[in-house]
Formats: C-alpha cells, structure tokens, sequence
C-alpha cells in the first residue's frame, strides 16, 4: 500500500532523519556479473551523492545497463555490495528497489496502452479491492505531483492517446507516486522531439531542486554536459573514471569511453551538387491496414549531396525508405536519373532497385540487414549474389572469391575481427553495421539509402560510418539519410527536410536550420522560430505554434 496523504515536505524530513549525514543517496561495491563467459561488470564501485544528476555513459556493451538492471533487482550481482542511504540494502527484485526508494523509467516504456493515465499510475498499488477510493486519492497526489515538478498531463486521457513526451511523464509520475526519491532514467530521449527533450530537462532540474537523486544513462554527450552534476564512464564492463561533468568536456569523455581519442564533429566541405538523381513526385504509401503512411510526398536529391530526413520515429520515414528501396508498394511518381520506376511491385522489387543504382543500407539491421547465423562474406553479397564478378559459371558462385573479397572490404572499414568467416551475430552491433555498410558503399551506388546509420553504434565506429557516408557524397553519389538524431542530421546534411505524420513539414539548407525551428516543425508546428528559418520552404499543414 503506497501511503499518499503525507505531504511532500513531510516525506523528505523523514528521509532527511533515517540518512546518516553525509552518506551517498547510492553506493555500489565491488559489483559483479558474468553472463556465461561474457563479463558483463567486473568491481564495479560507485557513489552517487543525493540531490543530483549523475550521468553514466559508454560504448554499447560497457555494461551500463546490466549495472542499473542490478541496481533495479532485474539481475543478482555474482558479487558486491549495495547500499542505499547509507545502509547495506540487498536488492534482490524490483520489488525491494522500489521499497527501497528507487524508481526506473525504462526506455521503452511499461505502460497499459488503453487504460488512463489514473490507472497506470495506481496499477500495483491499489489500496484494496475498490478502485474508487484509490482513485480519488490518487487523482489529488497526482494533481500535486504535477503542479509541484511540472508535470501537466490529463489523468483521464487513455495512454494510446497520448504524446511520447507526455507517456514518459506518466512513466515519472508513477515513480514519485510509489515515493522514489531516487530515479533511474535510461536513455530518455531517444524519442522525443528537441522540445520535448527541453522539458524533461526542466522536469529533472526540478527534481534534482527538490532533492530527488536522478542516475541518467545516455550515449548523448551533449546531454550529459548540459544536465548532469557529475558523470561516470564504464568501458568492456569496468568503471574507467567518475568525474565532475564541470571539470571535463565531450571530447575528454569520448575518449575514456573508447581508449583513444575521437573526433566528435564531422569535417566536410560544402558540397558541389550535380545532376538530379532521385525524384519524388505525390509519394503516397498506406499501411496493410489502409491506413496512409505517407501523404503526397515531393522531394529530389542531386549528385554529390546528402538530404538528411529529420522527425521523430513513427512519421513515415521507414515507410519513405521502404518504397524507395522496393520492399513497399506506393502511388505517385519515383524517378532515378530520369527514368521512372515501378512502385506497384509488379515489375520491381529491391532486387531492380541494385540494378538501377539504389543501394540500402536498412534501419533495422537485424531484420532487414543481415542474417545473423550467416557468415560474415555470405552477408557481404546478399542481394548482389547474381553479379558475374561473384560466379564461376551459370551454376556455381566462386565462393573462394567471396571470402577474398571480404577480407579486403573488412580491412577497408575496419571491421574488427576481420575474419569472413565469423558468423554475423558474432560481431559487435558497430561491427555488423560496417558489414552492411561495406556491402552496400562498395558498389559506387548512385543513390544511397541510409536508415540510422548510427544505432546502438559505439563512439568510435559513429566517427568512422560518418568519414564513410562524407566520402561517398564526394565521389558523386546521392544520399537519402534517415535519423532520429537532430545532430547526425544537422552534421551530416547538405539539406534537411523535417517529416511529420507522413508529410513533409518544411524543407531547406542546414546552415540556417535552427534546432528550435526543426523542433517545431518535428511536431508538426509552424511559428516565429521556422519562419526564421532562411531559405526555408515550410508547408500549409504547418500549424499555429503551441504552448503547453
């Protein structure tokens, strides 16, 4: 039972009492954890101290999730200690972590789709078998919770209603309802717009205020620098150093997060666009349910330039990828170096789309990019096995030849082990997608589909597929890019247009394209901050800049 009739006030005095003076809000000893023969955490300690913002950042795979996961009671520790407040708190599910104060907001949120925003914060809690007492007093601590940490959003409105940025509230408000003093965050703003990313950083700054303790886990260093107190940094399961994020800087930490240093921004010159290589005319494309996905698209792409599609995920840019490279079928017009192309999938399929020049380079490597129990030189020539180049004769592929040929495309994108014949879902996330990217830059293609290019893809490997993606628009070709990540698209890009509920919002030059402005068209707004926007074209379906 969740007491909710205490004040605020009241609770921290309480916490104040039972913490001995001085004492971390968390202290972690000599945490470990193997998976089998994999060392996820290896003497692990940390101390984080109350009434901050403490950042955890490093490579995917340096263990930070399985770190916090122990913390939340989601995994045992093989050994170590936690102490919380002071005290030694064994943790052994998450359960214990929430008695114990602790609050998780997942990046991926636990969330009732159909139920309201009332339920899903009372759901576990209820103070017994009638709702209705439970849900009066919770509307009222919900109504306070609100107001005090700037938490606005509507108790009666069912979650698949709802906003991204107003569901990751709800997920926040049921940690403070269950009286978490501490919260864990991970990766919180992978989905949400810049706007939204603003407000959840003056919601934590608030907490922090009120002496809430926030552990932030982010592969952002932008953010880590803008909202955490102090940071730590953890490579191949260890913790490398925990410093105060005042004293260091985004370049310090990227290379204790790699062992080297790393250049973080993107050198490019201006490009010199040529001929017009995609055109795009009226592109509308509906789901299997008949639902539209995309609406009246227009874009073109030239020789030697990349256009960089921002938006939020979910706004029809996989849906643009997917007609484009021939998985999906559409209306409208599609023209590749003049010469219009089938998108009724009768006569084309992603298979014509390489014969014409499109090379892909998928969102979802997993499912669309490789297959994971092939070997790493079979992966290279998915979709490109018909090439003489790769054939003895009619009946027999020269397989030896594919494997040489691998070993050298490895070599020249640093795929690491450069062994062709390794199965894929033996390399790292970064290492596979250097597989693809091989297999797909290799061919000098005239138009480039890039989806993510980036995802859940470490420090170092980021800077490499950058040089790589910068190399190919020098040699001429055109590349479509597709990313949740506003400074990918603004570092990147030669143009930029903004995607909303299957529409584009607004179109122009990345050197006038403000990140307020591309936040609002993001949502779908117009506004003062676009139409600043030099050079910019913005659409009618633009609405009146909001206030919240």
């Amino acid at each position: 039972m969740v007491e909710t009739g205490t004040t605020e006030a009241g609770r921290q005095a309480t916490a104040a009492l039972a913490t001995p003076e001085g004492a971390p809000a968390i202290e972690l000893k000599g945490i470990s954890k193997a998976f089998g023969t994999v060392q996820a955490n290896k003497d692990i300690s940390i101390r984080v101290m109350p009434g901050t913002i403490h950042g955890i950042i490093g490579e995917n795979g340096a263990g930070k999730s399985t770190l916090m996961s122990i913390l939340y009671g989601f995994y045992k520790a093989d050994a170590g200690e936690i102490w919380i407040k002071g005290r030694h708190t064994p943790i052994p599910d998450s359960e214990a972590a929430i008695k114990a104060g602790i609050g998780m907001v997942f990046q991926h949120f636990k969330l009732v789709q159909n139920f309201t925003v009332l339920e899903n914060i009372i759901l576990g809690v209820e103070d017994g078998a009638l709702l209705r007492p439970s849900l009066a007093k919770a509307r009222k601590e919900l109504k306070r919770l609100a107001e005090e940490y700037e938490l606005n959003v509507d108790p009666d409105e069912t979650i698949e209603e709802l906003s991204v940025g107003h569901q990751q509230r709800v997920e926040i408000l049921k940690a403070l309802y269950r009286q978490a003093d501490i919260l864990i965050l991970d990766e919180p703003t992978g989905v949400l717009t810049p706007a939204e990313a603003d407000h959840l950083f003056r919601i934590l700054d608030n907490l922090r205020r009120e002496g809430k303790t926030i552990i932030l886990i982010t592969h952002k260093l932008r953010e880590i620098m803008e909202i955490t107190d102090t940071v730590s940094v953890m490579r191949r399961g260890e913790m490398t150093a925990t410093v105060k994020t005042a004293e260091t800087s985004p370049e310090q930490l990227a290379e204790l997060m790699v062992g080297r240093k790393v250049l973080l921004n993107v050198t490019k010159t201006k490009a010199e666009p040529g001929r017009t290589v995609l055109e795009v005319e009226n592109l509308s494309v509906k789901d299997e349910d008949g639902v539209e996905r995309l609406k009246g698209i227009d874009l073109t792409i030239r020789a030697g330039e990349i256009l960089g599609i921002a938006g939020v995920a979910g706004n029809g840019q996989s849906e643009l990828l997917e007609v484009l490279g021939g998985f999906a079928t559409g209306t409208g017009t599609i023209r590749i170096n003049g010469e219009e192309i089938d998108l009724t999938g009768k006569h084309s399929d992603g298979q014509s789309r390489r014969r014409r020049g499109i090379a892909h380079v998928p969102e979802d490597r997993h499912r669309l990019g490789l297959i994971l129990d092939f070997t790493a030189w079979e992966n290279m020539v998915f979709g490109y096995h018909a090439d003489p180049a790769y054939q003895k004769n009619s009946f027999v592929m020269d397989n030896a030849g594919i494997v040489s040929h691998t070993a050298e495309a490895m070599e020249r994108f640093d795929v690491r082990p450069p062994i062709p014949t390794l199965p894929a879902k033996s390399f790292s996330g970064g290492n596979q997608q250097k597989i693809v990217l091989a297999r797909e830059i290799e061919r000098n293609p005239d138009l480039l589909l890039v989806g993510q290019p980036t995802r859940g893809v470490d420090i170092g490997a980021i800077e490499f597929i950058h040089k790589r993606l910068v190399e190919l628009r020098d040699q001429g070709a055109a590349i479509l890019l597709v990313s949740v990540e506003l400074d990918e698209i603004r570092s990147l890009s030669d143009r930029v247009a903004v995607m909303f509920d299957g529409r584009i919002m607004g179109h122009g030059p990345v050197e006038s394209a403000t990140q307020t402005g591309m936040g609002c068209l993001m949502a779908g707004l117009g506004g003062d901050d676009v139409r600043g926007m030099d050079g910019w074209t913005i659409s009618d379906e633009a609405a009146p800049e909001e206030t919240d």
